[in-house]
């Protein structure tokens, strides 16, 4: 009866066995091949409970979602000679995982695989266009340039090239500082050339306004003179007319006025004969 019972536990503990190592599950972000002996037997994409023959089958799992691949910092020279380190980096995807397994079988191999793909895409593409391309918004077709030839290159390890970008382009130190330099020399060449562009746009104001200015004086100089005549003119006319009207008159006054002139509030002093014409009106008015 015990012998009965340790055989009929022993069937169920094998059985047990049995099916728990037929039965396997595959997650959503998972994909894999059931193998017999090493030869692959069956593509397993959905999620799910799987079956398979317990002890004779394995089953391989790989990653269906998007995966990245930092490639190594690679130094490419340009189209115009000039050098680059290129910082880049890849995602693919695992879309056929028989093919896949066939050819590089996992993950590890098909990096390396991709990493020699990659840096001759890299230096065959990038040797055809210029450092400014590069840096300039035609960086994004260049790399689709290189993932297209990247993705021919991989289809047959059973994966997609998703993407292939340049993290940062930089040139090397030695690079950097002749160009650093050539920069500097640039910009100091513009400099002197505004600065002397400048000088000359300033001569040229400079010289417009002095001739501006000598027209206005002498134009002024003109009309100060034929007004200075017209007025002297009209002086002489009303000097005359007052002369002829009253001769003693005018002479009286214009001594007044030279009086006025000669012995201001200056504090001059002056020294004069009393007989002195000048003063023939401090006698009298009329002189005497």
């Amino acid at each position: 009866m015990k012998a009965t019972k340790v055989l009929i536990y022993s069937i169920l503990f094998v059985s047990f066995l049995v099916v728990l190592n037929g039965i396997f599950t595959m997650k959503e972000t998972q994909q894999g091949l059931v193998l017999q002996f090493g030869d692959p037997k069956r593509v397993i994409q959905k999620s799910g409970l799987h079956f398979k023959i317990p002890f004779i089958q394995n089953v391989v799992r790989y990653d269906n979602r998007i995966l990245e691949y930092n490639l190594p910092i690679e130094e490419v020279i340009a189209v115009d000679k000039k050098r680059m380190l290129i910082d880049s980096f890849a995602r693919f995807k695992i879309i056929d995982p028989l093919e896949f397994y066939k050819t590089v079988g996992n993950e590890a191999n098909v990096r390396n695989r991709l990493n020699s793909n990659v840096i001759s895409s890299l230096r065959r593409v990038v040797g055809k266009v210029t450092l400014d391309e590069l840096l300039s918004s035609e960086r994004s077709n260049i790399m689709d340039r290189i993932q297209i030839e990247v993705n021919d290159a991989a289809q047959r390890f059973g994966i997609e090239v998703v993407d292939v970008r340049i993290r940062r382009a930089d040139l090397p130190e030695a690079n950097s500082q002749a160009i650093f330099d050539r920069m500097i020399s640039e910009r100091v060449k513009e400099a002197k050339e505004f600065r002397a562009k400048g000088a000359e746009q300033a001569q040229i104001i400079r010289a417009e306004a002095d001739k501006e200015k000598t027209v206005l004086l002498a134009e002024a100089t003109r009309k100060s003179e034929i007004l200075r005549g017209e007025g002297e003119s009209e002086s002489i006319a009303i000097y005359a007319d007052a002369f002829e009207r009253d001769s003693n008159f005018y002479s009286f006054y214009r001594s007044m006025q030279a009086y006025r002139n000669v012995l201001g509030e200056d504090g001059t002093t002056m020294i004069l004969s009393p007989d002195s014409q000048f003063l023939e009106f401090f006698n009298n008015s009329r002189g005497q």
